[in-house]
């Protein structure tokens, strides 16, 4: 068996794809640090990220690999951190960003008929830091860091593409924007 960064498709199997925009070092570093601190450890899988697509076939890796790849060859698309974002049950710090949003659009349109109903919602960019918490821990959370979640403009450094394994993903690869 072939590791999944070798061949396309290999290793992945029936495992459903996820695909991610992939945040700058230093801003990984912190939202994760919030993640580690407030989502509830049992369920926590992941390291901190933003899911531009949640379910796409496992049949569609190969050609997702190359998009991807097509995709990064272009400049890292700007963004910028707006505040937190309540869940209800959950805590996030919310991103806005018209150029990953409009690269996102473009990746709809290619796998349009693969989508899920999930994946044909307008996407709210963000980074989950609690989830699946009481409301009032969750509003408790957003009191506390209301103060330290303050906007500042980024660059997003990458995508990434991952098998989702019934809670934790696997990578599968990661591409760098370049432009």
């Amino acid at each position: 068996m072939t590791s999944p960064h070798q061949g396309q498709g290999a290793g992945t199997n029936a495992a459903p794809l996820i695909v991610t925009a992939e945040l700058p070092p230093d801003l990984h570093s912190w939202m994760d640090t919030l993640r580690r601190a407030h989502f509830p450890p049992e369920r926590n899988h992941l390291s901190a990220h933003v899911t531009l697509f949640h379910n796409l076939p496992p049949s569609a890796e190969a050609e997702l690999r190359d998009v991807l790849a097509r995709f990064a060859a272009g400049p890292p698309p700007p963004a910028r951190i707006e505040g937190l974002m309540s869940l209800g049950r959950g805590t996030a710090i919310r991103l806005a960003s018209p150029a990953m949003l409009a690269l996102r659009a473009d990746l709809a349109d290619h796998f349009d008929t693969l989508l899920t109903a999930q994946d044909r919602a307008p996407p709210r960019l963000h980074v989950t830091v609690q989830n699946k918490v009481s409301p009032q821990e969750a509003k408790a959370l957003q009191a506390v860091l209301a103060p330290q979640v303050r906007p500042a403009d980024f660059r997003f450094a990458g995508l990434a593409l991952h098998a989702y394994l019934g809670g934790p993903w696997r990578l599968l690869k990661r591409w760098s924007f370049r432009g």
